[in-house]
């Protein structure tokens, strides 16, 4: 019990003195640390680098359990291991890193943007492109057209519009219809709205590689999601199947939409304007 009590004072004694001696930049250190191990944390939990991550984590515990116990051949082949580790992890979690820095580089410009900027600002202009969306989204879904419309965001898409036709033109019912229209020459490809505008059409997105997908969703779907694991956009689908409404962002696809809910889930969305 005594020494139980001698550890636990000890104890306190060293994180005390830890504390006594820390300076504002140790504060600053620990929190940039924290808040980084955080979004590490919060980007890979969903994804399908969770299950990559718990391996490698795995992998630290089995070096360092070799160097506590002095296990000489289990130290040796774990160095080797770790020596082409990192390059391994580029090749395996390039998709990842790839969206990662993406959206790190995407954040800060969008704090820049907002500073100073006015709730009226943000609004303007946005009922009227996005009822005309949603008029054509509700349509092509009750004739079970198929659509796929992408909503840039903070990422720029141009590479993606570039592999498609540039049409930058008001966004009303009637051309989204068109153009998704079944014997129309553009309706395989994706459509890109950028500030309200139809950007591009007849795009090429690259398909999810996510193997926890349904295998029931089709092509449109996987690109959709595909999409939203590289950029910070809204995907809107509508299946030529069931004519069911969807929405991906983030890597998620949410289903199950009318003209109501995707309306009322579009109009509370900070949009680049």
């Amino acid at each position: 019990m005594d020494t139980v009590k001698a550890f636990i004072l000890e104890a306190r004694d060293f994180f005390t003195s830890i504390i006594a001696s820390a300076g504002i930049f140790d504060v600053l250190d620990i929190a940039m640390v924290s808040v980084l191990l955080f979004y590490i944390y919060k980007f890979i939990r969903d994804r399908r680098a969770g299950k990559l991550a718990a391996g490698v984590v795995i992998l630290i515990l089995l070096q360092l359990l070799a160097e506590l116990l002095s296990l000489s051949a289990m130290r040796f082949i774990m160095q080797n291991v770790f020596q082409v580790g990192l390059l391994a992890l580029v090749v395996i979690f390039q998709q990842e890193l790839r969206s990662a820095l993406e959206k790190v580089g995407s954040e800060p410009l969008r704090s820049l943007k907002r500073i100073g900027e006015k709730n009226e600002r943000v609004d303007a202009g946005r009922p009227m492109w996005i009822k005309a969306l949603c008029d054509a989204v509700a349509d092509m879904a009750v004739d079970r057209t198929g659509a796929l419309i992408v909503i840039e965001q903070t990422t720029p898409l141009g590479d993606v519009a570039s592999g498609g036709i540039i049409v930058n033109a008001d966004l009303t019912s009637y051309l989204l219809k068109n153009i998704f229209f079944n014997k129309a020459p553009l309706h395989d490809g994706a459509v890109i709205i950028r500030g309200g505008r139809i950007w591009a059409a007849g795009c090429f997105l690259h398909l999810s590689t996510n193997e926890a997908i349904a295998s029931s969703l089709g092509t449109r779907h996987r690109a959709a999601i595909g999409m939203s694991e590289n950029s910070d956009a809204y995907v809107i689908v509508v299946s030529e199947e069931n004519g069911m409404i969807s929405i991906a962002h983030e890597g998620e696809l949410r289903r199950g939409y009318d003209y109501n809910t995707l309306k009322a889930e579009l109009e509370k969305l900070n949009f680049k304007s």
